[in-house]
């Protein structure tokens, strides 16, 4: 999915465009009629429709179309593809649903839920557009790279936006989009979607990079073009048949190397990397005794991704070495390995007629699980972006159990984290943890291949503090759950913060009701003869507390006030009938006695 689209077709030519994809591919004439009927409705729905660019409508459904039949997916797939975003030209579900049935339908209505991600704002509108693209894609994954096609194809043609627009997509890009395509396994998408997004937020550093990557073009050729001889010069004595390619690092690459170690590009010596392509898995390991007997490997620089696959499907050895005094990095794996790395889940459709499908199997992807997780237990909240970034979108770390069981965490978690992983039984009793044999805090955070022992009390129970240092939203889940339902101090101060917000909505809704009432009791219409004008609270008896009348209800004098303690508006006073007081979380713990101070007392 990382071949720009350039037609050889005439633009203004439709029917040609659609000659075009089926000679370029052919395996798809055998679903002509499906294809070109879905092709024909979108061109008669979007007739004279042009882009902002003043380009035809219909040339960036073509794009999307050819981006999803370079990873082979099915018929469905590639008509939904074209039809995306057929609602916008206001044709009726009904319609979509009687001429291209149910698979169609839902992949459309999948992709139409998200069509816009707010990126700039982490509120609950943002928290809620990405959980249905999430949920979307957990119910047909075909979903989301249909979003990623439309993306990827958005970001290539980024230059008819204006500047506004283009900063905003580069930066759903790097927040959702890249890495949602690494989680995927889809390298090339993710390498593409970095480059273009920070040649568009960080112009100055793109064109930096740039500009040293083309200063040292042939001497970079010439020390690559050394080393590629003298691997396959060992690699025909050991008759293992082998592709070598060399490039230089990915400018996003190397743009966030300049920024973790605060140097200019021209400054970093590991820009350069090989790749070697085998057929064989233990062609792989053969291969790297090769490489680590022509050049010394880097301490700790060696990976087995091969053993240990990521949790994205992604398998690989990786080695560093100091090839003529500079750093090279190289990969080893096979074609299938590659074809997997390239394009993640994608290659599902690759190799659905082979022994790889278990492989790349949906169901064999740590997101999917991740995200029947959240399905069964959702988050409503702010937070859930925050989760979300960190628990589907961010790094990884890889830790064991003592018998050897891999567990794969987001990067930052605790052993509270691992131990809610195991079970919510562990989780619940855990009292200290070992990491490698040595006791360790159960707030510190895991480092990569530890293996985790929990220790665990049969008296002992979740606490707040161990919900601040979970990182996982399964753990904070349980925590949470567990302390509403057991401990009585417990109060949610999130949930209440959210009640209070949502106290203010109501109040606005009743202002201007309110307001004329308290004008009438200004001039006299509503109060009765001979009442004093009280403004002033006694709080347990005593004034000179901070006070704040509510703006639901409007409490006046003599009316019956309540009031409870809140968290940033000292003691919040109630008309004693009001339906918002009585929804306040922890009502009861929070009251406070308050009357009107009528200088009486």
């Amino acid at each position: 999915m990382s071949k720009d689209i350039v037609f050889t077709s005439p633009e203004n030519a439709p029917s040609e465009l659609l000659k075009e994809f089926f000679s370029t591919f052919p395996k798809y004439q055998k679903d002509e009629e499906r294809i070109s009927c879905a092709w024909n409705f979108m061109l008669e729905k979007s007739q004279g429709e042009l882009r902002t660019c003043g380009k035809p409508y219909y040339l960036h459904p073509m794009r999307i179309a050819f981006i999803l039949a370079q990873s082979e997916f099915d018929a469905d797939c590639i008509a939904a593809g074209i039809l995306h975003s057929i609602y916008s030209l206001n044709v009726s579900r009904e319609t979509v649903l009687e001429r291209f049935g149910p698979e169609v339908t839902g992949i459309i209505d999948g992709t139409s839920k998200i069509r816009n991600i707010p990126v700039n704002s982490k509120t609950l509108q943002q928290a809620d557009a990405i959980r249905k693209m999430l949920f979307a894609m957990a119910d047909d994954v075909r979903v989301i790279f249909v979003k990623i096609a439309d993306r990827l194809d958005r970001i290539r043609n980024i230059k008819s936006l204006s500047s506004e627009k283009q900063r905003q997509l580069a930066a759903e890009v790097i927040d959702i989009w890249a890495p949602l395509a690494d989680r995927l396994g889809m390298s090339a998408a993710k390498n593409e979607f970095e480059d273009l997004s920070l040649k568009y937020t960080n112009p100055a550093a793109f064109q930096q990079i740039k500009a040293v990557i083309a200063q040292k073009k042939d001497e970079r050729a010439a020390y690559l073009h050394n080393a590629v001889s003298k691997i396959q010069a060992e690699a025909d004595k050991a008759g293992i048949e082998v592709t070598i390619t060399s490039r230089a690092k990915h400018f996003y690459s190397i743009y966030q190397k300049m920024r973790k170690r605060n140097k200019e590009p021209g400054e970093l010596f590991d820009l350069l990397a090989l790749r070697i392509i085998c057929q064989r898995n233990q062609d792989c390991y053969t291969l790297i005794g090769i490489v680590h007997g022509l050049w010394k490997p880097l301490e700790g620089r060696f990976k087995d991704y091969i053993a240990m696959p990521k949790s994205n499907g992604y398998q690989s050895l990786h080695t560093t070495v100091m090839c003529e005094d500079r750093p090279l990095e190289i990969q080893i794996r096979t074609q299938k390995m590659h074809d997997i790395a390239e394009h993640g889940l994608a290659s599902h459709w690759l190799y659905k007629k082979g022994t790889n499908r278990d492989m790349v199997s949906e169901s064999n992807l740590g997101i999917f699980n991740q995200l029947q997780r959240l399905k069964e237990n959702p988050q409503s909240d702010e937070n859930f972006f925050q989760s979300l970034k960190s628990e589907l979108l961010g790094d990884e770390i890889v830790v064991f159990t003592p018998n050897g069981e891999v567990k794969q965490l987001p990067a930052g978690s605790t052993a509270i984290d691992f131990a809610y992983m195991i079970h919510s039984d562990i989780g619940e009793k855990i009292v200290g943890a070992k990491a490698d044999g040595k006791i360790i805090p159960i707030t510190q955070e895991l480092k990569n291949t530890q293996i985790i022992e929990v220790l665990t009390n049969p008296q002992a129970h979740p606490t707040e503090s161990q919900m601040k240092h979970a990182r996982t939203s399964k753990a904070r889940q349980k925590i949470h759950a567990w302390l509403t339902a057991n401990d009585p101090t417990f109060e949610d101060k999130a949930a209440l913060a959210k009640i209070e917000a949502e106290n203010a909505e109501h109040a606005a809704q009743s202002h201007l009701i309110q307001n004329e009432k308290r004008k009438a009791h200004k001039k006299g219409e509503g109060e009765k003869p001979g009442l004093p004008h009280v403004t002033t609270v006694k709080v347990a008896g005593l004034s000179n507390f901070m006070v704040t009348f509510a703006q639901c209800c409007h409490p006046v004098y003599p009316e019956p006030i309540v009031g409870y303690v809140s968290f940033s508006k000292g003691i919040m006073i109630h008309r004693a009938d009001c339906l918002n007081y009585l929804r306040t979380e922890n009502i009861e713990r929070r009251t406070i006695p308050v009357e009107w101070d009528d200088g009486e007392h």
